[in-house]
């Protein structure tokens, strides 16, 4: 069971690492093609270099005989301009390599981001409420765009060195065949140090994550803006600061003793190989000595073995670090394998447009994942075409839950939402969310252009359509807007030159600008208003009905005054649906409702 394990493992390394080189590939074949090509060359030019350099101290040795030393220079003057030659394509294929690297780095580098992206946007909303997400998240983003442009650096390493192994090796097995094993033997204990410490170093990796997570965390507190004001008012930035050390202390003590202990391996594995090398050079200097070789081939053997046993290091050390990487390609393949639960059909319905019926949730059960509490407790509601419907209730009731499952953001554990008798289920995810504007409580501020901030709303629309504008007039924004220096064009925020920062209120008028832009049967506003005046957001509730122009509409509030427009009000506790009813008829059942709007009427009196 063990070595079917064990092979399993091997097996998906194997996997990550031609998932890893096929992105490489994608990326830039032609790139790729030119880096090989110039890699094999550039590792041919050392034995022609050290073969030229033999002939010339060959030749220059049999020339202390000669009687005509300018019969000597013209023998090695070829010799001389060959190895300027070599010398000068050496330096020219170094400059077109780091070009060529250059961009392919660059060129790998957008590509994954853009499958980083791509596979953030497809996850389900569900992974962001998992600890565990964050683990895996963390180790991606941390390693996504290093290590895949280190495998490149890798293969570009191995595959080098074994052209030079060979060209070197096969000079060196001329001379004498034992040298090969003298030059393997070695350079295994070193490896083997290698190996063992990699997977400790990743052990402790696995085991620090969050750790350093934590420390992150700390870490954008005390950088962050949205934190900034806090900080400074409470005095916490010592906090912070001290407990973002502490952590980093710890992990870097840790760290420290694995490099400790790796160090004094290191030293006795090098000490071994120190010892092979001098006898072999040892050897080569006696041979030379007996006139059993050349003083060129005394230059050429000794720098042959030195090279060979170089490129035979890098070779395993590449080797090692493929090993050393592939770990690290685990986490990132760990990101990008994650599945959405939340796909299309395989056959999809339609979704109803113009809806006859509307929408209605259906006994619908709900519980987060990785939690026991039911968010939803069979609830039960219907929004028809036009309507208005608000949701009410205190914190933690479930009312956004149910537009996170309107949404298909999540699934119902059990029961259906329907839209004209469909299951929301049984349609294309795109098409659903297109029919239902929201502007959730924690609505975005984009650090864009005003313009743009309303455009998001509806790609489709043109982004110098005038319904952008129509949008801003109907949710107040156009006045806001027209205060600023460049009006629409003026970018919102202080995050770059230039740019306008608004109050909580104001970029709350912006966002339901953007909801009302989208072409949709559907819209919810999440506590649309909380930023604004009670006189203000009775203004805009006032004027709601035709502001909506036909569309149906869920409000969520937490201001009851503003509901009583509303034709059916849902009252929400603890999951589940208790009342339901008009303003007057919730009022005259004198139960959770009438309370609750009792004692916010109170607080205005």
């Amino acid at each position: 069971m063990r070595t079917r394990e064990l092979l399993n493992f091997e097996s998906e390394r194997v996997l990550h690492l031609g998932r890893a080189i096929a992105i490489v590939w994608k990326s830039g074949p032609w790139w790729t093609v030119a880096r090989s090509s110039i890699t094999i060359v550039k590792s041919c030019i050392p034995i022609t270099r050290l073969y030229i350099m033999k002939l010339l101290l060959d030749t220059i040795t049999m020339g202390f005989d000669s009687d005509d030393p300018q019969d000597a220079f013209r023998r090695i003057t070829p010799l001389v301009i060959a190895m300027g030659l070599v010398n000068l394509a050496s330096a020219l294929l170094t400059s077109v390599s780091r070009l060529v690297n250059q961009y392919q780095e660059q060129v790998v580098s957008d590509r994954l981001y853009e499958i980083i992206h791509d596979k953030a946007i497809a996850v389900d909303l569900e992974h962001y409420e998992n600890p565990a997400y964050y683990d895996i998240l963390e180790r991606a983003r941390n390693q996504a765009n290093s290590v895949p442009l280190q495998l490149l650096n890798r293969l570009e390493q191995i595959g080098g060195n074994l052209v030079q192994l060979a060209t070197m090796g096969t000079t060196l097995l001329s001379f004498n065949w034992l040298i090969g094993g003298v030059l393997v033997i070695p350079v295994i204990p070193r490896i083997l140090v290698r190996l063992a410490f990699v997977r400790e170093i990743h052990a402790w990796l696995q085991r620090r994550t969050s750790t350093q997570r934590e420390a992150s965390y700390y870490n954008s507190l005390l950088v962050s803006e949205n934190y900034a004001k806090e900080i400074r008012l409470f005095q916490l930035g010592e906090l912070f600061s001290r407990r973002f050390r502490k952590l980093r202390w710890r992990l870097r003590e840790e760290r420290l003793q694995i490099a400790l202990r790796r160090a004094s391996a290191d030293f006795f594995t090098t000490l071994i190989s120190v010892i092979a090398t001098w006898g072999i050079y040892a050897y080569i200097a006696y041979q030379t000595v007996q006139g059993n070789i050349t003083v060129g081939d005394l230059v050429l053997y000794n720098q042959a073995f030195r090279k060979a046993y170089d490129a035979l290091w890098q070779v395993l050390q590449g080797v090692a670090g493929l090993y050393d990487d592939n770990r690290y390609l685990s986490y990132l393949f760990e990101f990008l394998n994650i599945k959405p639960k939340i796909v299309d059909p395989e056959f999809p319905k339609p979704v109803p447009r113009p809806m006859q019926q509307g929408i209605c949730f259906n006994n619908v059960y709900f519980n987060y994942p990785n939690s026991q509490r039911e968010a939803i407790k069979n609830a039960s509601l219907h929004l028809g075409p036009g309507e208005v419907i608000a949701l009410v209730g205190e914190n933690g009731s479930g009312k956004t839950t149910l537009i996170k499952l309107l949404c298909r953001l999540y699934e119902p554990t059990e029961g259906s939402v329907e839209i004209d008798g469909i299951d929301v289920r049984d349609m294309k995810v795109r098409e659903l969310r297109q029919q239902i504007s929201v502007i959730f409580q924690d609505y975005a501020k984009y650090h864009l252009t005003a313009r743009e901030n309303i455009w998001l709303g509806n790609l489709e629309c043109p982004s110098d359509d005038e319904r952008i504008i129509k949008a801003a007039q109907r949710s107040g924004a156009d006045e806001v807007i027209q205060t600023l220096p460049l009006a629409y064009d003026n970018l919102l925020g202080k995050r770059f030159e230039t740019g306008e920062e608004l109050s909580i209120g104001q970029w709350q008028k912006v966002s339901i600008a953007r909801a009302f832009l989208r072409d949709s049967q559907v819209i919810v506003l999440d506590e649309p208003t909380s930023a604004l005046d009670p006189k203000a957001e009775y203004e805009v509730f006032k004027k709601f009905r035709e502001l909506l122009e036909g569309q149906s509409a869920v409000l969520i509030t937490h201001r009851l005054s503003t509901v009583k427009m509303a034709d059916r009000i849902y009252v929400l506790d603890k999951g589940r649906i208790v009342e339901c009813g008009s303003h007057d008829e919730l009022i005259a059942m004198q139960g959770l409702y009438a309370t609750l709007f009792e004692t916010q009427a109170r607080n205005y009196r």
